[in-house]
């Protein structure tokens, strides 16, 4: 299955709703405009065929911390890998953002998610009572970005680093 993971433009908002209304009842459609136009880089969508089979949506929340907002795959193409694809380049881009942690929140009754962000590396750190607007508690997760999943970003930074004190070295010459 060739999945392209890109960034979201705004031809796919009407795709991204349906996704989004097939997988929850509590996110408001015009959350997704505002975090198309504040964090556009850390809006991805995963395409299949041309078409759109799942979204992620994260932002940073503070200087250490980015916040995965939401993540939703098609149900026919769920147990793929989908998910894992768009939390990967999601992490990618937290860490080229200089972020350490990701956080994110699941409904105590998704399994599917639970299992998903156990095995990226979420660690649960504790529960949120009545979180969701139906009064179901939520788990709060949160995982430390490991640089070893970025170790193309981390040779990368340290190839600018070496050009730069070279490029010191001959400017004092």
């Amino acid at each position: 299955m060739n999945i392209r993971i890109r960034n979201f433009k705004a031809d796919d908002f009407e795709d991204v709703l349906c996704i989004e209304s097939e997988s929850f009842t509590e996110h408001n459609p015009f959350a997704y405009i505002h975090f198309y136009e504040m964090h556009g880089n850390m809006f991805l969508v995963a395409e299949y065929l041309g078409s759109i089979v799942g979204f992620v949506v994260g932002y940073r929340m503070n200087e250490r911390e980015g916040r995965v907002f939401s993540l939703a795959v098609r149900e026919e193409f769920q147990g793929k890998g989908i998910g894992t694809m768009l939390l990967d380049a999601l992490f990618k881009e937290f860490y080229s953002n200089l972020l350490k942690y990701a956080t994110l929140e699941v409904r105590t009754n998704n399994i599917k998610a639970k299992g998903l962000y156990l095995k990226m590396g979420f660690v649960p750190c504790w529960i949120e009572k009545g979180y969701y607007s139906d009064g179901e508690d939520g788990i709060i997760m949160k995982m430390k970005l490991s640089s070893y999943k970025f170790q193309e970003l981390d040779i990368l930074a340290e190839k600018i680093e070496r050009m730069s004190q070279k490029s010191t070295e001959d400017f004092n010459g």
